[in-house]
Order: structure tokens, then sequence, then C-alpha cells
């Protein structure tokens, strides 16, 4: 039985007030507790408990404490950050990944010639503004460094947009983007499908991709003008070997979306907001052991990983070989999971039939 929405609302809400009272009476025990039931709710996302938890995290202040905890652990878990990230320039065209958190990037575009910069999902802005400076000192930039211009933001989650506000108040004539359906801290600039944002020479296209969350975006960088490959960043979209978890959305919406991602350039470099590679390629190997591409491509991420060192970008020319979630098209993949088509299903049921099959398989997998 699906709960009505006010009524989701309403025991949230309930539940955030009972909460708060049980941590001032009983704050150690309650922490444990909840770190507990949070990791199980979370990992079912069919369930009603599921959407009462996932209602506190986004809609209500609990989620933002949660995600302040979250970011005072990994400050103190690792000072220096996840991994070691390299920046990869090209023709005045500087991507730092910034590892924040215990596994996402943020990431600062920067155009050299001019100065200025944009950043991508800044979850943490402490980690944002010391890469910053970074950047001044060590690129030679102008006395006055770069000039943060704009953020984008790919979706609401705290882990991709709390740091947005932060900036904002750094850096007042900074402009935020991102689409007004997923109720983005600090948004300034709302955009809708095939919108356009231009920072000095860095061009970027926000496509439209719900699924992980109702009005999640990726932002396609075009490096046609400065005769480099196009780089995409893509939240909480696509992994290298991976996806999102469909959180707001159908399996047919996420299929569209990853679609969107399959048709860009086999160029393209993936940009994506998570370290999540080694264990996403385990399970690739489990659904498709035969696959040469992803062996190799896992044991290049073993020797990162093993240096703690980031794994991206990858291409999506890669990916389409290796991602299972980008290739729910292939009939190796289809007999690898033993689905087969109905004969009055048509081609796009079947394959989000098959996206549902792999996301089953791959939340039971995490959850081992």
């Amino acid at each position: 039985m699906t709960l009505p929405d006010w009524m989701v609302t309403l025991v949230a809400t309930a539940s955030f007030f009972c909460f708060l009272f049980l941590c001032v009476r009983h704050r150690r025990k309650v922490q444990v507790l909840c770190r507990k039931v949070f990791s199980n709710i979370m990992a079912r996302t069919e369930k009603p408990l599921f959407r009462i938890a996932y209602t506190l995290y986004t809609k209500t202040r609990l989620g933002y404490l949660y995600y302040k905890r979250q970011m005072r652990k990994a400050r103190e878990q690792y000072p220096a950050g996840h991994s070691t990230s390299q920046p990869m320039e090209f023709n005045g065209i500087k991507i730092i990944p910034i590892p924040v958190l215990s596994d996402n990037y943020s990431y600062l575009v920067i155009d050299t010639a001019s100065s200025v910069a944009v950043v991508v999902d800044p979850a943490d802005p402490q980690k944002v503004q010391v890469v910053k400076a970074f950047v001044i000192f060590q690129a030679v930039l102008e006395e006055e460094g770069v000039t943060l211009e704009a953020i984008l933001c790919t979706h609401k989650h705290w882990d991709h947009s709390g740091g947005n506000k932060g900036l904002k108040r750094i850096h007042s004539s900074c402009r935020v983007y991102g689409n007004a359906a997923d109720s983005i801290p600090g948004l300034t600039h709302p955009l809708s499908h095939k919108d356009s944002v231009t920072v000095g020479r860095l061009h970027f296209k926000a496509l439209f991709t719900p699924g992980h969350t109702v009005g999640h975006m990726i932002y396609l960088l075009d490096g046609r003008t400065v005769d480099a490959p196009s780089s995409l960043f893509s939240g909480d979209l696509v992994f290298l070997s991976g996806c999102g978890r469909t959180f707001e959305g159908s399996s047919t919406t996420m299929l569209s979306s990853l679609d969107t991602v399959a048709s860009l350039s086999d160029e393209t470099l993936l940009w994506p907001g998570h370290e999540y590679a080694e264990d996403n390629l385990l399970f690739a190997a489990e659904v498709e052991p035969r696959n040469a591409a992803r062996e190799n491509k896992s044991q290049w991420v073993l020797l990162q990983r093993a240096e703690k060192l980031c794994t991206c970008p990858s291409t999506i020319g890669e990916e389409k070989q290796y991602n299972p979630f980008l290739r729910s098209q292939s009939e190796e993949l289809h007999v690898a999971l033993g689905v087969q088509q109905l004969q009055d299903e048509d081609w796009t049921q079947f394959r989000a039939r098959v996206l549902e099959e792999l996301r089953k398989r791959k939340d039971l997998f995490n959850r081992r």
C-alpha cells in the first residue's frame, strides 16, 4: 500500500520532533541506534519507512544536521581528503577534483586566461576555499586569485549542495544554478533542459536527467572551443561502472536519463559525484564475469585505489563497454541476468525491467 504524500509528511514531521526529544534524553544510545537503522532503511527504497527517512533527510532540518555531522567526521578522518587527485588541464581550462566527505567529489573548473572559475556540487565550502588557494599559488594565476562566478548544482541532496550558501556568503556575486524542481539551497538561476551557462571561455549545457531526484541535472562542458574533449559532470546519475539509485522516479525515467548520457560522444570525459569505482566494478564482475573491458579497468582501478588515488575521469566510450547500467540494450547482459523480452513487451519497457533487475541485484550486493 502506498502512503499519500500528506501522511508521509505528517509522520516525518512527528518523527523529527520525537527524534529531537530522544536525542536530548539519550544522546549516545540514539546516535548508535540511528546509524544502524538509517543505513538499513535507506537501502530499501520500496519500503514506507524509507519514504519517511528520505523525507526527513530532504525536507527537514534533520537532514542538514546529519550532513553537518558527516562533514565534521570526514574532516577528522580525512584531513587531506579521502583521495589524492591531480588537476587536468587542456588549452587553458583546468579541472580539479576536490575530495569531500567520505567519498564525494566536487569540481573546480577554471578558465586560466581570465582567472574565473565555476564549482560543481560544493558539499564542503572549506575544502573549496583550500583548493582555491592551492590554485592561486600553484598555477601562478593573477595576484587577486580566481574569481568564483558560478556554482553548478546537480541536485538537492546535502552532500552535493550543502556548501552553496556558505560559498555564496563569501562570493556575494556568485550565481547558483540548478533545477527549480529540486529545491536547491541558495538557487539564484533556475535551469531547464539544454539551457546554457557561460563563464569566461567555459561553456556548459545543462541536461535534465530526473530519476535519482525529481530535478537532477548534469552539466556538459563544451571542449570544442579550446580543441579539447568535452567533460560531463554527472552528479549522482552515472558513476564509474555504476549509477545512482532511483529515489524520485521510475525505472523508465532513469533509463531515459541514462540514455541521455549514452548519446554523448565516446570521447567525453566523465567526472562523477562519488568515488565508487572499486565496489561498482566488483558488482559488474558478478554480472558479467567475462567482460574483458571491465577486467582491464578493474586492474587499473585496484592500482589507483591501493594508493588512494582518484579514479576519475573515465570516458563515455569506456563506460558503455563495462558499466552494466549503460548496457541495458546488450544481449550479453540479458543472457548474464537470465532475462528475456516478453511477447507483449516493447523494447523500452524491457530495458527498464533490465535496469530494475540490475538495481535489485546491486542493492543486495551492497548489503552483504
